[in-house]
């Protein structure tokens, strides 16, 4: 016990010194192969720089990036106290098929990319040299979208004694919850690895937001050799700040572990004090107070960042999020890391925690079903142990569009992993993103009803349904969706679940409302193009509970899926997948720089969120154009501008979102005309007109009352190049990231979208450049360049603070006189 009393406890990022390289052969040391290394800090995203090429194996499913592997080294000095206490690694996500080496020896490994895992490394280290930590992964076709690779969410280096409290081993829960009075439950998993009996003191303090203690506990805690034992403490507290959507608070718990005046080992953990009941009289309720679900789906990547998940980045995201309206976010489709429920908690955003894409039936060739049947338990006890303590996640979901789920062994298993769910974490609701066309044998039904067409009839009942969206696929999706034999398929599945989330099946709702009237739903994956009438449903039944749309924030990956192809362009690719070089799906409410698109705002209106109408203008250079194959994930190929140099006297087509019945167009004053609102889209007046620079003004009316108004007007002038910073904190700290907006526009500060050119950054001072970007999803340009071509007048540019201190950024392009941004990091 001497090594333990000895030992300080800790717990560090092990996130620099890190060097980054291809893995050598097994006689690299007797042939001289050597590969190309660089210095990396984590999290770090090692596709990202790869070169992208029309051939990739995943093609548009990957943006056209490419598998291969990769090895993370970098050296340990282990203290002598160390010896005989517990040392490991926890790693929050390493994609994929990460098997981590200490000193050559294989001390652990994890097929999931996703999943947050640990490494107990104490009996592998020695402690008269420095110790070699060696991290490889792997990855081939085992994604439909950009999964990234490496180490691209962190890790930390955690010691402690014989006696220690268990990884993962503090859970707090809040049983019972009233305005004026909260049970706080603390579970703590205590270890005694030594050969002797113990006894202990445990102490756990509660303080809150400010750091102020507000209660203690202390327990006597008794431990047998080898024993590991979990501690419940119940804490009762008056009048406690509730975590809501508009009031986060967050309180902090802090167990320690004392044997005599030693101290063994200290744990803290965040918590928020919140309730969350659903049933389908009342629908969901927060605190006792009904919400609707206003939700988007978001997949793992940062855009200019790859799939690097950086506290800076994720409460930007967040932050964006919430202010364009959306108040929960679905994980889609994999748990979250640390850094983005972090952000969660602190900004307010509800939280759909996804388990997995596929279970046994594989959706790539390569993919997690090869070690699901072995891997499955830990992997979800990775994702609820790593959301049990964050307030903001309020489901679970074991699955999306899993293939096997309309046969018995599905049906069994889902029952099965909703159980472990359960076990692990009974506070919180369970559901299921459900593909219902994936849940029948389409084939067999087909030929018994006697081809598509008898079939698609028999289904809608007498009809399409004139809610669902306008595209072929979806009405098709739909008719399906609300069939008797979807019916069939999935009353076992939706009977296990607490919440049935549909995928594509708006039509469902009314079916479900009328013949289960005891089952709770909601839109889990929805089309953008459906907003408008899925909402009426939201909002006309309680158990239909929200409404989460594909998606939220552009991502890489699934290239073009939201991307416009025209019979004029003969390179356009027509299918799920565009050609190269697309990179981004160019389906989000917000693009890949963080930019709200015009689909983002109509959104809003949809969400009674804004009164004041919102223009959009397409694009005037394809007015004449034949748009095919756009898909259902696909807004009008427009953008909020009226300067369109060069389409003078043109014609054009203006649309204006709005929640009144008729909405007047004038151009420089001229009345267009009047349009009433829902003629083409719900919500929605379009007009066509002819392109003349000056202001175009929208007036909502209501009942013939004017109801709101707003106006664009047209860049003029010479054309300037301008510098923002977006600095989230007064201070920067080293490892903040810092975002720069460049922008095209005139004197006066309006977007120039049509003159797009080449900017080049330079950086002095102590900071870097880690991404650059447009939001343009058909480009060969790259991240980790110093030069990018704008897009629509924009383009974004990350830096990383090295140190304290001044640094500057330097902007130039052709015609332009040098920009620079001087930022203090203090």
């Amino acid at each position: 016990m001497k090594a333990s009393t000895a030992l300080t406890p800790s717990s560090i990022d092990l996130n620099d010194g890190w060097v980054f390289h291809n893995p050598t052969g097994p006689f690299a040391m007797l042939t001289g192969e050597t590969k190309p290394s660089m210095e990396v800090t984590l999290p770090h995203d090692a596709m990202r720089d790869t070169d992208r090429t029309p051939d990739a194996p995943l093609g548009a499913a990957s943006g056209y990036y490419s598998s291969g592997a990769w090895t993370y080294e970098r050296d340990l000095i282990a203290k002598p106290e160390w010896s005989g206490g517990w040392v490991a690694l926890e790693i929050d996500g390493a994609a994929s098929n990460a098997r981590v080496f200490i000193n050559g020896a294989l001390a652990g490994a994890r097929p999931n990319g996703y999943s947050r895992f640990w490494v107990e490394i104490g009996p592998y280290l020695r402690f008269d040299r420095p110790n070699s930590i060696r991290i490889e992964v792997r990855s081939h076709k085992d994604s439909r979208w950009y999964s990234g690779a490496g180490l691209y969410r962190g890790v930390k280096l955690h010691v402690a004694g014989e006696i220690h409290i268990a990884a993962d081993g503090l859970v707090v829960s809040t049983p019972d919850v009233y305005q004026a009075r909260a049970v706080v439950e603390v579970s703590t998993s205590v270890v005694n690895k030594s050969n002797l009996v113990k006894t202990i003191q445990l102490v756990t303090s509660l303080s809150d937001s400010s750091g102020v203690q507000i209660a203690a506990q202390a327990t006597p805690v008794s431990l047998m050799p080898g024993q590991t034992i979990p501690v419940r403490q119940r804490i009762f507290l008056n009048d406690p700040e509730l975590w809501s959507l508009e009031s986060p608070n967050l309180y902090r718990a802090t167990v320690t572990l004392n044997d005599g005046e030693t101290h063994l080992h200290t744990r803290t953990s965040k918590f928020g004090i919140r309730q969350v009941r659903v049933d389908s009289s009342k629908g969901l309720r927060l605190n006792g107070v009904s919400l609707k679900l206003r939700g988007a789906c978001v997949h793992l990547d940062n855009g200019p960042l790859g799939s690097v998940s950086h506290k800076s980045a994720e409460l930007r995201r967040i932050k964006k999020l919430k202010d364009a309206g959306f108040n929960s976010i679905r994980i889609s489709h994999n748990p979250a890391g640390q850094a983005l429920l972090e952000a969660c908690d602190e900004i307010g955003m509800l939280v759909i925690n996804e388990a997995f894409d596929m279970w046994t039936h594989e959706k790539s060739e390569f993919d997690y079903a090869l070690h699901f049947n072995e891997w499955w338990e830990r992997d979800i006890e990775s994702m609820v142990m790593g959301s049990v303590n964050h307030p903001s996640v309020i489901m679970y979901s074991i699955g999306n569009e899993i293939l096997e789920l309309g046969v018995a062994s599905g049906a069994n298993m889902n029952r099965l992993l909703t159980e472990k769910v359960r076990a692990l974490d009974p506070t919180r609701l369970v559901t299921n993103g459900i593909n219902t066309l994936l849940t029948i044998d389409l084939k067999a039904i087909l030929g018994a009803a006697g081809g598509l067409n008898s079939f698609m009839g028999a289904a809608a009942q007498g009809g399409g349904d004139a809610k669902a969206p306008g595209s072929a696929i979806a009405d098709g999706m739909n008719r399906i969706a609300k069939s008797s034999f979807v019916s069939s398929a999935i009353e076992e599945i939706c009977a296990t679940l607490d919440v049935t989330g549909y995928n594509y099946a708006d039509a469902r709702y009314e079916v479900d409302v009328e013949a289960y009237p005891d089952r709770v739903i909601f839109g889990s994956e929805t089309f953008p193009t459906s907003i408008a009438a899925n909402w009426e449903l939201v909002n006309a039944y309680p158990q239909v509970i929200g409404d989460f749309t594909w998606t939220g924030w552009d991502y890489l990956g699934e290239a073009g899926i939201g991307g416009h192809a025209y019979a004029e362009d003969p390179t356009a690719k027509v299918g799920f997948g565009r050609e190269f070089p697309y990179l981004a799906a160019y389906c989000g409410d917000i693009d890949i720089t963080g930019h709200r698109r015009p689909a983002s705002y109509y959104r809003e209106i949809v969400f009674g969120l804004r009164s004041e109408p919102y223009i959009a203008v397409q694009r005037p250079n394809h007015y004449s154009h034949t748009r095919v194959a756009a898909s259902a994930w696909a807004w009008s190929d427009s953008i909020s501008s009226w300067s369109w140099s060069g389409y003078e006297d043109q014609p054009v087509k203006v649309e204006v979102y709005s929640d009144a019945d008729e909405v007047e167009l004038l151009v420089n004053n001229r009345s267009v005309g009047k349009c009433l609102v829902g003629v083409e889209r719900a919500k929605m007046a379009v007009f066509d007109t002819v392109y003349e620079a000056g202001t175009i003004l929208a007036i909502a009316y209501e009942n013939g009352v004017e109801s709101g108004r707003t106006q664009l007007v047209s860049a003029l002038g010479e054309t300037v190049m301008k510098l923002n910073a977006e600095v989230q904190e007064t201070a920067l700290l080293p490892n903040d990231l810092v975002y720069i907006n460049i922008s095209l526009t005139d004197g006066s500060g309006v977007l120039v979208p049509n003159k797009d050119m080449p900017v080049s950054l330079s950086l002095s001072g102590s900071a870097e450049l880690v991404g650059y970007c447009s939001a343009d999803p058909k480009t060969e340009e790259r991240f980790d360049a110093s030069t990018r071509t704008t897009f629509d007048g924009r383009a974004l540019a990350v830096i990383r603070v090295r140190d304290s201190g001044e640094f500057a950024v330097t902007a130039q392009a052709t015609g332009f006189d040098p920009q620079v941004l001087t930022i203090n990091a203090r």
